[in-house]
């Protein structure tokens, strides 16, 4: 496969391209796009703009070949992902707010969303900035796993419904129900996670005295709740989440409103009392993810 690439977006070709990559990501219908002068205007006096870009190479053009005339006709560069933050502030203090973070299906598993995210850090280390805050699906478990456990956020502020009905086919009517991330970008804990071997230093001990609020058991090809406890005083409690959130939009929606409705009681509840999320435990095996809760 050929490299991937990264670089800073400032163009007005540049901007045009992520507002088709917005429609390709979210699906036809998709009407939220930021379009072309939000982005110019945000870049201009602050904001963070992102791509990563495939170079596709023309295999009949060889570095002596008198065809390849100029870079244009040996390779074409095709934008694969990006990612969009703007300046915020929060508590009397600059932020970033990172409203967009998109790759497209195929490199998904290249690690592209992570690249682009340390990548947006540096950008925001280097603007003085302490914090980076967005949303993100808490039923979205590959999601949770890159915020939680490779770039090390928390959260412990929920929205309910915080975008009203959506039109992109990835929600299907679903309420769109958000977690807030906190990335504290200077933190220890933020070092420790971006690391090379971060992202595998599961926090096994701490897992290990936590206890459940809900049970699950499978169902034909789903995983569905069958207990929840809303009444636990643990040090640290479990939240248990589905794989595949998004197939189950599609052709489970009953059920997808149901682990929506469920898990919104959970998060509501345990945050009500004072607990943050800290971590996210991802096992394909078992179609299942895990919140870790801490009390705060």
């Amino acid at each position: 496969m050929s490299p991937i690439t990264y670089r800073d977006l400032t163009a007005l070709g540049d901007f045009a391209d992520v507002v088709d990559l917005e429609r390709e990501i979210w699906g036809p219908g998709y009407v939220d796009v930021v379009p072309t002068p939000i982005l110019t205007v945000t870049v201009k006096r602050g904001g963070i703009l992102l791509g990563a870009f495939h170079s596709e190479r023309d295999p009949s053009t060889g570095s002596g070949s008198s065809r390849a005339t100029s870079r244009d006709e040996a390779s074409a560069e095709r934008m694969i992902g990006f990612v969009y933050s703007l300046p915020g502030i929060k508590d009397g203090k600059p932020t970033q707010w990172s409203h967009m973070l998109g790759v497209l299906d195929d490199f998904r598993r290249d690690g592209v969303g992570r690249r682009l995210k340390l990548l947006q850090r540096e950008r925001a280390l280097a603007m003085g900035i302490d914090l980076v805050e967005w949303t993100f699906d808490p039923l979205q478990a590959m999601n949770a796993h890159l915020n939680f456990a490779k770039l090390g956020v928390v959260s412990g502020e929920y929205e309910e419904n915080i975008y009203g009905e959506s039109a992109s086919p990835l929600h299907k009517g679903n309420p769109t129900d958000r977690l807030v991330a906190a990335w504290n970008i200077r933190t220890p804990h933020v070092e420790r996670r971006i690391a090379p071997a971060g992202m595998l230093a599961l926090r096994t001990s701490e897992v290990a005295d936590a206890v459940p609020v809900n049970r699950t058991a499978a169902s034909a090809e789903w995983i569905e709740t069958i207990d929840v406890d809303l009444s636990l005083d643990a040090r640290r409690v479990l939240i248990a989440i589905p794989i595949g959130f998004t197939d189950m939009l599609g052709r489970a929606p009953e059920l997808a409103m149901a682990w929506r409705i469920c898990t919104r009681a959970m998060f509501t509840t345990y945050f009500d009392r004072g607990y943050q999320a800290v971590d996210f435990l991802l096992d394909r095996e078992a179609r299942t993810g895990r919140y870790l809760l801490a009390r705060a």
